[in-house]
């Protein structure tokens, strides 16, 4: 593996390359991380694959285990609950806020994003869809301008990630998402904050309950 650029190292690399297998699913809850098949996976020495599984546990995506080794996070529903109790918090926060920060060049940027996850919805491209939601919902946090709510956010945004697919898969649950992202930023744009927050709070629970339906369900298989 190359570095693509001189700001990003090879641990950084290393890091989003992992990341992104892990909220993409490729690395399954409970999948061993090896340290040697990573390397000869990804083409690097041991150092940089460390340094990444460490970020890694630090995000909250995989778990230590003594005398056993690194496994990507096994979420329960409690987690989850956590996780969406701590979006409603925070996205309400920022969306209340927004009068004071809703700028012409934010309000084109929000509504850019909405039209890419529109193309993406119509084309039925689940994994480019969750990426432009990812980002819109970071784009709405933004709108606090508190740089603590955004770093929590973060925070609780690299363990959500991988439950973005999980939700969106199931194609009544995707239709739905489409038609909330809209009700929510066009009754932001226009000035009604309430009802906005009303709207992404709305499509949070709906979100929360799918994901643990389909997590019991697969606790019972």
């Amino acid at each position: 593996m190359r570095q693509t650029g001189p700001i990003q190292t090879i641990s950084d690399q290393v890091y989003s390359i992992l990341r992104r297998k892990i909220c993409e699913g490729e690395y399954a809850p409970g999948s061993w991380l090896q340290e040697v098949d990573l390397c000869d996976q990804l083409g690097v020495s041991r150092s940089p694959v460390r340094e990444a599984l460490r970020r890694l546990v630090s995000d909250g995506l995989v778990i230590n285990i003594p005398n056993k080794g690194t496994f990507v996070k096994e979420f329960t529903c409690k987690d989850i609950d956590e996780i969406f109790d701590m979006r409603v918090l925070l996205e309400g926060y920022a969306i209340l806020r927004s009068h004071q920060n809703l700028t012409s060049q934010r309000i084109e940027t929000l509504l850019a994003i909405l039209r890419e996850m529109e193309i993406t919805y119509d084309a039925g491209r689940l994994e480019e869809y969750t990426r432009a939601d990812e980002e819109l919902h970071r784009e709405i946090v933004a709108l606090g301008n508190n740089s603590i709510v955004s770093w929590t956010y973060d925070r609780v945004g690299f363990m959500n990630q991988q439950f973005r697919v999980l939700s969106l898969s199931v194609r009544k649950r995707f239709e739905e998402s489409m038609d909330e992202h809209r009700q929510t930023i066009h009754a932001l744009i226009e000035g009604r904050a309430e009802e906005a927050e009303q709207c992404n709070r709305r499509h949070l629970e709906l979100a929360r309950a799918c994901i643990k339906e389909q997590l019991e369900h697969k606790a019972k298989r």
